[in-house]
Protein backbone atom coordinates (compact mmCIF):
# COMPACT_ATOMS: atom_id res chain seq x y z
CA UNK A 1 0.00 0.00 0.00
CA UNK A 2 1.33 3.43 -0.85
CA UNK A 3 2.40 5.98 1.68
CA UNK A 4 -0.40 8.27 0.01
CA UNK A 5 -3.08 5.76 0.50
CA UNK A 6 -2.27 4.39 4.11
CA UNK A 7 -2.33 8.39 4.35
CA UNK A 8 -6.24 8.99 3.14
CA UNK A 9 -7.38 5.32 4.81
CA UNK A 10 -6.16 7.06 7.82
CA UNK A 11 -8.19 10.11 7.24
CA UNK A 12 -5.27 12.43 7.50
CA UNK A 13 -5.23 15.39 5.17
CA UNK A 14 -2.89 15.00 2.66
CA UNK A 15 -0.77 16.68 1.05
CA UNK A 16 0.73 16.37 -2.74
CA UNK A 17 3.10 18.89 -5.15
CA UNK A 18 4.14 18.42 -8.70
CA UNK A 19 7.11 18.42 -11.17
CA UNK A 20 7.63 18.32 -14.78
CA UNK A 21 10.29 16.30 -16.48
CA UNK A 22 12.92 17.57 -18.06
CA UNK A 23 13.04 18.80 -21.50
CA UNK A 24 16.19 16.82 -22.50
CA UNK A 25 18.25 14.26 -20.23
CA UNK A 26 19.24 16.14 -17.31
CA UNK A 27 16.77 15.31 -14.44
CA UNK A 28 18.89 17.32 -11.63
CA UNK A 29 17.03 20.15 -11.64
CA UNK A 30 13.89 18.41 -11.63
CA UNK A 31 14.78 15.87 -8.98
CA UNK A 32 16.67 19.05 -6.71
CA UNK A 33 12.93 20.34 -6.73
CA UNK A 34 11.46 16.60 -5.65
CA UNK A 35 13.65 17.01 -2.71
CA UNK A 36 12.10 20.01 -1.44
CA UNK A 37 8.81 17.56 -1.42
CA UNK A 38 10.37 14.65 0.33
CA UNK A 39 7.61 15.46 3.12
CA UNK A 40 4.63 15.45 1.30
CA UNK A 41 2.29 12.19 0.71
CA UNK A 42 3.59 12.02 -2.96
CA UNK A 43 4.88 13.53 -6.24
CA UNK A 44 3.13 14.16 -9.02
CA UNK A 45 5.06 13.54 -12.18
CA UNK A 46 2.91 15.27 -15.35
CA UNK A 47 3.03 13.67 -18.98
CA UNK A 48 3.60 16.13 -21.47
CA UNK A 49 1.88 18.50 -19.48
CA UNK A 50 0.17 21.68 -21.99
CA UNK A 51 1.08 19.30 -24.84
CA UNK A 52 4.94 19.97 -24.23
CA UNK A 53 7.38 17.46 -24.80
CA UNK A 54 9.53 16.03 -22.40
CA UNK A 55 11.25 13.46 -20.91
CA UNK A 56 8.83 10.18 -20.49
CA UNK A 57 7.24 9.91 -16.71
CA UNK A 58 7.65 6.82 -16.26
CA UNK A 59 11.35 7.35 -16.10
CA UNK A 60 11.36 10.40 -14.60
CA UNK A 61 8.71 8.18 -11.61
CA UNK A 62 11.82 5.72 -11.66
CA UNK A 63 14.68 8.40 -10.82
CA UNK A 64 12.02 9.32 -8.36
CA UNK A 65 11.70 6.32 -6.41
CA UNK A 66 15.26 5.61 -6.64
CA UNK A 67 15.70 8.65 -4.66
CA UNK A 68 12.97 6.98 -2.14
CA UNK A 69 10.19 9.79 -3.26
CA UNK A 70 6.49 8.14 -3.56
CA UNK A 71 5.83 9.56 -7.23
CA UNK A 72 2.24 9.92 -8.87
CA UNK A 73 2.36 8.69 -12.19
CA UNK A 74 0.38 10.47 -14.76
CA UNK A 75 -0.18 9.00 -18.01
CA UNK A 76 -2.50 10.75 -20.49
CA UNK A 77 -5.04 9.12 -23.70
CA UNK A 78 -3.19 12.17 -26.12
CA UNK A 79 0.04 10.59 -26.93
CA UNK A 80 -0.29 6.13 -26.60
CA UNK A 81 -3.21 3.71 -28.28
CA UNK A 82 -4.19 1.46 -25.72
CA UNK A 83 -1.21 -1.28 -26.37
CA UNK A 84 1.27 1.48 -25.12
CA UNK A 85 -0.60 2.64 -22.68
CA UNK A 86 -1.63 -1.13 -21.30
CA UNK A 87 2.29 -1.66 -21.60
CA UNK A 88 3.39 1.25 -19.69
CA UNK A 89 1.03 0.81 -16.37
CA UNK A 90 2.82 -2.99 -16.77
CA UNK A 91 6.17 -1.12 -16.68
CA UNK A 92 5.23 1.23 -14.05
CA UNK A 93 4.04 -1.72 -11.74
CA UNK A 94 7.40 -3.52 -12.76
CA UNK A 95 9.23 -0.55 -11.33
CA UNK A 96 7.66 -0.18 -7.99
CA UNK A 97 5.29 2.59 -8.98
CA UNK A 98 1.97 2.23 -6.71
CA UNK A 99 0.22 5.31 -7.63
CA UNK A 100 -1.37 6.70 -11.05
CA UNK A 101 -3.33 9.93 -11.71
CA UNK A 102 -5.23 9.03 -15.30
CA UNK A 103 -6.10 11.64 -17.60
CA UNK A 104 -7.37 12.35 -20.99
CA UNK A 105 -4.99 15.13 -21.96
CA UNK A 106 -4.53 18.27 -23.54
CA UNK A 107 -4.84 18.57 -27.75
CA UNK A 108 -1.74 17.98 -29.09
CA UNK A 109 -2.13 21.35 -31.09
CA UNK A 110 -1.96 23.13 -27.61
CA UNK A 111 1.56 22.40 -27.38
CA UNK A 112 5.23 23.01 -29.16
CA UNK A 113 4.29 20.12 -31.57
CA UNK A 114 1.21 21.29 -33.03
CA UNK A 115 1.42 19.16 -36.00
CA UNK A 116 2.12 16.18 -33.46
CA UNK A 117 -0.94 13.79 -34.05
CA UNK A 118 -2.90 12.71 -30.98
CA UNK A 119 -3.90 9.72 -30.57
CA UNK A 120 -7.41 9.52 -27.80
CA UNK A 121 -7.73 5.62 -28.63
CA UNK A 122 -9.09 5.87 -25.32
CA UNK A 123 -10.95 8.46 -23.09
CA UNK A 124 -9.91 8.56 -18.99
CA UNK A 125 -12.87 6.79 -18.30
CA UNK A 126 -11.97 3.98 -20.10
CA UNK A 127 -8.64 4.04 -19.04
CA UNK A 128 -9.72 3.69 -15.74
CA UNK A 129 -11.48 1.05 -16.16
CA UNK A 130 -8.57 -0.66 -17.71
CA UNK A 131 -5.90 -0.36 -15.37
CA UNK A 132 -9.11 -1.90 -13.20
CA UNK A 133 -8.73 -4.92 -15.21
CA UNK A 134 -5.21 -5.10 -15.39
CA UNK A 135 -5.22 -5.57 -11.11
CA UNK A 136 -7.65 -8.31 -11.87
CA UNK A 137 -5.56 -10.03 -13.96
CA UNK A 138 -6.54 -9.88 -17.42
CA UNK A 139 -5.77 -7.21 -20.22
CA UNK A 140 -7.63 -5.04 -22.45
CA UNK A 141 -8.07 -8.50 -25.24
CA UNK A 142 -9.08 -10.54 -22.43
CA UNK A 143 -5.88 -12.30 -22.21
CA UNK A 144 -4.69 -13.66 -18.78
CA UNK A 145 -1.67 -11.77 -17.07
CA UNK A 146 2.01 -13.28 -16.04
CA UNK A 147 1.51 -11.13 -12.69
CA UNK A 148 -0.77 -8.55 -12.04
CA UNK A 149 -0.61 -5.46 -10.68
CA UNK A 150 -1.69 -3.27 -7.89
CA UNK A 151 -2.29 0.58 -7.94
CA UNK A 152 -3.58 3.40 -6.68
CA UNK A 153 -5.34 5.21 -9.29
CA UNK A 154 -6.63 9.06 -9.20
CA UNK A 155 -8.34 11.06 -11.86
CA UNK A 156 -9.00 14.70 -12.62
CA UNK A 157 -12.04 16.82 -11.79
CA UNK A 158 -12.98 19.99 -12.47
CA UNK A 159 -15.25 21.36 -10.11
CA UNK A 160 -16.02 25.07 -11.54
CA UNK A 161 -16.81 23.73 -14.74
CA UNK A 162 -20.11 24.14 -16.04
CA UNK A 163 -22.91 23.05 -16.57
CA UNK A 164 -22.08 21.53 -12.81
CA UNK A 165 -24.56 18.40 -13.97
CA UNK A 166 -22.86 17.58 -16.19
CA UNK A 167 -19.06 17.42 -14.69
CA UNK A 168 -20.61 16.09 -11.86
CA UNK A 169 -21.99 13.02 -13.88
CA UNK A 170 -18.67 12.56 -15.23
CA UNK A 171 -17.26 12.57 -11.38
CA UNK A 172 -19.74 9.64 -10.64
CA UNK A 173 -18.94 8.21 -13.65
CA UNK A 174 -14.78 8.11 -12.75
CA UNK A 175 -15.77 6.90 -9.44
CA UNK A 176 -17.74 3.71 -10.61
CA UNK A 177 -14.53 2.94 -12.99
CA UNK A 178 -12.25 2.65 -10.59
CA UNK A 179 -11.23 5.94 -8.96
CA UNK A 180 -9.37 5.41 -5.09
CA UNK A 181 -8.83 9.54 -5.23
CA UNK A 182 -9.14 12.84 -7.42
CA UNK A 183 -7.02 15.56 -7.98
CA UNK A 184 -8.46 19.05 -8.89
CA UNK A 185 -8.11 21.79 -11.19
CA UNK A 186 -7.47 24.96 -9.39
CA UNK A 187 -10.17 26.29 -7.82
CA UNK A 188 -10.49 29.63 -6.90
CA UNK A 189 -14.73 30.21 -6.25
CA UNK A 190 -15.27 28.80 -2.09
CA UNK A 191 -18.93 28.67 -2.67
CA UNK A 192 -18.47 26.81 -6.20
CA UNK A 193 -15.96 24.65 -4.08
CA UNK A 194 -18.93 24.12 -1.47
CA UNK A 195 -21.16 23.35 -3.75
CA UNK A 196 -18.93 20.34 -5.18
CA UNK A 197 -17.72 19.05 -2.20
CA UNK A 198 -21.28 18.50 -0.53
CA UNK A 199 -21.89 16.20 -3.52
CA UNK A 200 -18.69 14.87 -3.91
CA UNK A 201 -18.95 13.80 -0.04
CA UNK A 202 -21.61 11.04 -0.58
CA UNK A 203 -19.03 8.94 -3.08
CA UNK A 204 -16.91 8.82 -0.37
CA UNK A 205 -13.66 9.36 -2.54
CA UNK A 206 -11.41 11.39 -1.22
CA UNK A 207 -10.63 14.91 -3.24
CA UNK A 208 -7.65 17.08 -3.20
CA UNK A 209 -7.78 20.62 -4.15
CA UNK A 210 -5.71 21.43 -6.68
CA UNK A 211 -4.57 24.94 -5.49
CA UNK A 212 -2.38 26.88 -8.48
CA UNK A 213 -0.30 29.64 -7.33
CA UNK A 214 -0.67 32.56 -8.91
CA UNK A 215 1.86 34.60 -9.41
CA UNK A 216 0.91 38.19 -11.05
CA UNK A 217 -2.61 39.60 -11.94
CA UNK A 218 -1.36 38.97 -15.65
CA UNK A 219 -1.31 35.22 -15.01
CA UNK A 220 -4.65 35.30 -13.47
CA UNK A 221 -5.97 36.82 -16.50
CA UNK A 222 -4.26 34.61 -18.88
CA UNK A 223 -5.60 31.71 -16.68
CA UNK A 224 -9.49 33.32 -17.43
CA UNK A 225 -8.93 33.44 -20.85
CA UNK A 226 -7.09 29.89 -22.12
CA UNK A 227 -7.86 27.63 -19.04
CA UNK A 228 -11.27 26.09 -19.18
CA UNK A 229 -12.69 25.09 -16.01
CA UNK A 230 -10.62 28.04 -14.20
CA UNK A 231 -11.93 31.14 -13.37
CA UNK A 232 -9.78 33.72 -10.58
CA UNK A 233 -11.84 36.04 -9.30
CA UNK A 234 -12.14 39.68 -10.03
CA UNK A 235 -11.22 40.60 -6.16
CA UNK A 236 -8.39 38.18 -6.56
CA UNK A 237 -6.66 39.75 -9.44
CA UNK A 238 -7.03 43.29 -8.01
CA UNK A 239 -5.15 41.74 -4.73
CA UNK A 240 -2.65 41.01 -6.97
CA UNK A 241 -2.19 43.96 -9.51
CA UNK A 242 -2.09 46.18 -6.20
CA UNK A 243 0.59 44.32 -4.33
CA UNK A 244 3.84 45.54 -4.14
CA UNK A 245 5.02 42.04 -4.20
CA UNK A 246 2.42 40.12 -6.55
CA UNK A 247 4.45 36.36 -5.90
CA UNK A 248 3.71 37.16 -2.04
CA UNK A 249 -0.07 38.27 -2.43
CA UNK A 250 0.04 34.80 -4.67
CA UNK A 251 1.32 32.81 -1.70
CA UNK A 252 -1.12 34.36 0.89
CA UNK A 253 -4.42 33.08 -1.64
CA UNK A 254 -2.92 29.82 -1.87
CA UNK A 255 -2.15 29.36 1.76
CA UNK A 256 -6.68 30.65 1.90
CA UNK A 257 -7.32 28.06 -0.21
CA UNK A 258 -5.42 25.66 1.62
CA UNK A 259 -7.29 26.65 4.54
CA UNK A 260 -10.81 26.15 2.72
CA UNK A 261 -9.44 22.78 2.02
CA UNK A 262 -8.19 21.64 5.26
CA UNK A 263 -12.35 22.55 6.02
CA UNK A 264 -13.84 20.74 3.49
CA UNK A 265 -11.76 18.04 1.54
CA UNK A 266 -9.33 15.46 2.11
CA UNK A 267 -6.20 16.94 0.91
CA UNK A 268 -4.58 19.77 -1.37
CA UNK A 269 -2.60 19.17 -4.10
CA UNK A 270 -0.13 21.86 -4.95
CA UNK A 271 1.11 23.23 -8.05
CA UNK A 272 3.63 25.96 -7.83
CA UNK A 273 5.36 26.22 -10.78
CA UNK A 274 8.85 26.38 -10.17
CA UNK A 275 8.36 28.10 -6.88
CA UNK A 276 8.70 24.85 -4.68
CA UNK A 277 10.73 26.03 -2.52
CA UNK A 278 7.84 28.18 -1.04
CA UNK A 279 5.30 25.08 -0.60
CA UNK A 280 6.11 25.19 3.54
CA UNK A 281 5.03 29.07 3.35
CA UNK A 282 1.69 28.22 1.29
CA UNK A 283 0.87 25.11 4.23
CA UNK A 284 1.34 27.73 6.91
CA UNK A 285 4.20 26.06 8.14
CA UNK A 286 6.05 27.94 11.25
CA UNK A 287 8.76 27.17 13.35
CA UNK A 288 9.62 24.14 11.15
CA UNK A 289 6.64 22.43 11.51
CA UNK A 290 3.64 22.22 9.10
CA UNK A 291 -0.03 21.73 9.78
CA UNK A 292 -0.23 18.32 8.41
Amino acid sequence: MSKLEQQLAAGQFVVTAEIAPPKGTDAAEALEKARLMTGLAAVNVTDNQGANMRMSPLAMAALLLREGIEPILQLTCRDRNRMALQSDILGAAALGVENLLLLSGDHARFGDHPNARSVFDLDSIQLLETVRGLTEGKDMAGKGLQGAPRFFSGAAVTPEAEPFELMFQKFAKKVQAGTRFFQTQAVYDVEKLERFMAEANRLETPVLLGVLLLKSARMAEFLNRNIPGVRVPQVMIDRLAAAPAPLEEGILIAREMVDHARRLCQGVHLMTLGHEERIADILGCQQGSCRL
